[in-house]
Parts: structure tokens; sequence; C-alpha cells
């Protein structure tokens, strides 16, 4: 069983429907302001809307309010959430059972292992992505992949970000195993617009 594919910084419905066409499993919508990628709930709902019903919706957060999580949840109808900042392990719980709750980890060295414990019971999965200051996500940058390695005891299904392109998804996916890989930047011509062919490109490494 090969990984599942994420392509997450869907910004068009031409992107979006480039990304199904190639195998993607899931699409992820980065629903946090100010960010190259950022699209509003009304806007992915349109492009959920003509999807086929098979594929999987995620919805990225960053320290975001209750509040803001459910209207989002309701005007997009997004299946999942992806809580990308420093929520706690109470924060995620509140989603359990609402929806599919992805819990992000933006990886400095081992101690950020050893922080998915606390989180065993908070979270449906775990995501791996590259530390970069300032940044949540969506930077290009790779980090460490033996620390993907020994997240994999954590007993939650492991979902590896950050710096994954075409060229090099096959490698991780032969070293680390993972449940599904999730890309963003690696599939773009320009931040927020993606490019086809290299979605193409990296699903065909993928399924091969």
């Amino acid at each position: 069983m090969s990984a599942r594919v994420k392509i997450c910084g869907i910004t068009r419905l031409e992107d979006a429907l480039a990304a199904v066409d190639a195998g993607a499993d899931a699409l992820g919508f980065v629903f946090v302001p100010g960010t190259p990628r950022f699209i509003t709930a009304e806007a992915a709902a349109g492009i959920i809307s003509a999807l086929p019903p098979f594929v999987s919706t995620v919805g990225l957060f960053v320290n975001a309010s209750e509040d803001t999580i459910d209207s989002h949840l309701r005007i997009s109808r997004v299946q999942s959430v992806q809580l990308h900042g420093d929520e706690s392990p109470e924060d995620s719980m509140k989603w359990l059972g609402r929806v599919r709750v992805l819990k992000a980890f933006r990886v400095r060295g081992p101690e950020t292992i050893q922080r998915l414990a606390d989180y065993r019971f908070a979270a449906d999965a775990f995501l791996l992505d590259a530390f970069v200051p300032g940044a949540h996500g969506g930077t290009g940058a790779r980090f460490d992949w033996e620390l993907a390695l020994a997240a994999k005891s954590a007993g939650r299904p492991l979902i590896l970000a950050g710096g994954i392109t075409p060229q090099n998804v096959a490698e991780a996916v032969a070293r680390v195993r993972p449940d599904a890989v999730d890309v963003s930047s690696g599939v773009e011509s320009s931040p927020g617009k993606k490019d086809a062919a290299k979605i193409r490109a990296l699903i065909q490494a993928v399924r091969s």
C-alpha cells in the first residue's frame, strides 16, 4: 500500500481538479489570513462543491479560535481540521468526533518528537513539518527524516511534510514509510498556484 498524497494550499478550482485528476487523495485549504495560500471559507466551499465525492478535504488553521474554526467548517464543508499552530491537546481534543483532526508539529529536533505522546489521544493523525522561524508551513524547508522515523512509535498515522518535491518524494516514502505525504510549495509554479505537471510527477513517484 503506497502512501496517500495530500496537496495543500489549494486556491484555484483548476488546481484542485488537476490534483484530483492526477490521483491526489486529499486537498488542503489554508484558512490563515496574511499567508501566501490563504483562501476564504466561501471560496473553498465553491471549490469543494465541484469535487468528486471520494476526495478528502482539510482546513488548515493556526491558533484559531473555536468560533473561527466552527464557522469555517460550517461554510466550507471541509472534512478534517489541520491544527498547525501551538494548539494544546485540550484544544485539539475539542474537535475529535466532529471532524478528523490532524495535529501538525514543526520539527526542531528530538524534543519535538517527545511532545507527540501528549497528543496521542487528542488527534487522529500527526503531521510533521519543518521548523522555520515565523512561518507555519509551506516554506519548502526540510527536516531530518530520521526524526520522522522516531515519530512512528507515537501510535498515530504519520503524515510527512516539509520540502517534499517530485524529485525526493520516492526517497521520503522509502525511508520513512509514512501513511501520507503532504506537499504544497513543491508542486507550485508560484505561491498558491500549482503546476499540474509537477503534481502528476509527484504522485507517479509515490505510486511507483
